[in-house]
């Protein structure tokens, strides 16, 4: 392997992604050193704190470009607000994140060997050429990986006639009834199975860093890019393995 060493970056506003348990499993499975860190986003300087809240997404339907900051928008970067359940939270672009996360690792870890990857309850995002828009990614990969616990709940779908029954329904108790109908069918927030999802995305971005190959077809492999909730809860917690071809290459890892 070409990674030697794992950073996690802690989000500690989501404590069901239990990084002492992740270290457990990554260390486990690739045999390599694995370092737990606090929250990357607490106590940058004021510029990197602004320049944080310039890649908001202010059009989902325009490529980036750079949002104006509000002293606000900078306030809530610097107190690290939890914005992720507002009716209307911030969507940041995914790319320049990785980039300003890139620029606060230290140069001495920002090496080719080490991996580093920082979770965040903040809604990273790239854009599509396909269809013209923005999507919420749970990972953005490379080096820093980006795995967003938000993402982890809003990117992949909810069953189909959940939707339908919402656009039927448009009162508050009426919401609640519906979430209590399909509940266990797709991750909430603070859901206890966060953790097990959260290992999946972190094989998906370790296998991507090593081979190059992104994701994988079989919706019974771990590796899986799921656009489902219901294939999310299936590849990460139902089946929770590899294919044979990807375990295969696990294998040689463990062996080299």
């Amino acid at each position: 392997m070409k990674i030697s060493k794992i950073i996690l970056y802690d989000e500690p506003t989501v404590p069901e992604i239990q990084l002492d348990r992740l270290r457990k499993f990554l260390g486990n499975t690739f045999q390599i050193t694995i370092e737990i860190r606090k929250n990357l986003f607490n106590n940058l300087d004021d510029k990197t704190y602004e320049k944080i809240a310039s890649i908001r997404i202010s059009d989902i339907k325009k490529p980036f470009q750079k949002h104006s900051t509000s002293d606000e928008d900078v306030l809530v970067e610097k107190k690290s607000i939890d914005m992720s359940q507002e009716k209307e939270p911030p969507l940041y672009d995914g790319v320049e994140l990785q980039k300003i996360i890139s620029e606060v690792i230290p140069d001495s870890e920002n090496r080719r060997d080490i991996l580093n990857v920082v979770f965040t309850n903040k809604i990273s995002c790239t854009f599509d050429e396909c269809d013209y828009r923005y999507h919420a990614r749970a990972l953005i990969s490379s080096n820093p990986v980006i795995i967003s616990t938000t993402g982890m709940i809003e990117a992949p779908a909810k069953p189909k006639q959940y939707y339908l029954d919402l656009m039927t329904n448009f009162s508050e108790d009426a919401i609640d009834e519906i979430k209590k109908r399909y509940k266990g069918q797709f991750l909430e927030y603070h859901d206890s199975r966060l953790s097990e999802i959260a290992e999946g995305y972190l094989l998906q971005a370790i296998m991507y860093y090593e081979t190059g190959e992104a994701f994988c077809d079989n919706s019974d492999c771990r590796l899986f890019n799921s656009h489902w909730q219901e294939e999310l809860i299936h590849s990460q917690i139902d089946n929770k393995k590899l294919c044979e071809k990807h375990q295969e290459i696990l294998n040689q890892f463990k062996q080299n």
